[in-house]
């Protein structure tokens, strides 16, 4: 029997590591023959026998592992937002200062909200544990 192809957008795998996870999550599943994933292009081709998983399935146990979802990246807007100093106006992102001492200098600052740490836990990978930690822990240190 022929097998089906299927090729899905995977934004959030960005590494060589999440080509492994990929494969490996991907390949436990009953049905799947063959797994080719790029991180470069961002690409996984899945070829499986239909008989046995289907489609839905495939997408599933990607999104489960979270390399489905879209990579949260700030974006500067091209629009004057105010300097955050109140009437409800948000602050920019970027900051540009001129002064007469400083002549032909131009200096910038970015402003960058904290919201976490949008690429940890890596998709598919959990929370590494720090061995060292644990072994003071386990010693009374």
């Amino acid at each position: 029997m022929p097998m089906a192809t299927l090729t899905l957008e995977v934004p959030l795998m960005y590494g060589d590591h999440h080509v492994t996870e990929v494969r490996r999550l991907l390949l436990s599943l009953p049905g799947v023959e063959d797994v080719y994933a790029s991180s470069c292009f961002h690409i996984v081709e899945v070829q499986y026998d239909e008989t046995q998983v289907s489609p839905e399935e495939i997408e599933a146990r990607l999104d489960e592992a979270g390399y489905l979802g879209e990579l949260p990246v700030p974006v500067e807007v091209g629009a004057v937002r105010g300097n955050g100093q109140g009437n409800g106006q948000e602050p920019t992102y970027r900051h540009t200062v001129a002064y007469e001492q400083t002549r032909q200098v131009i200096s910038f600052a970015q402003h960058v909200p904290y919201r976490g740490r949008p690429l940890w836990p890596c998709p598919g990978m959990g929370v590494l544990r720090n061995v060292a930690v644990e072994v003071e822990a386990e010693e009374g240190r």
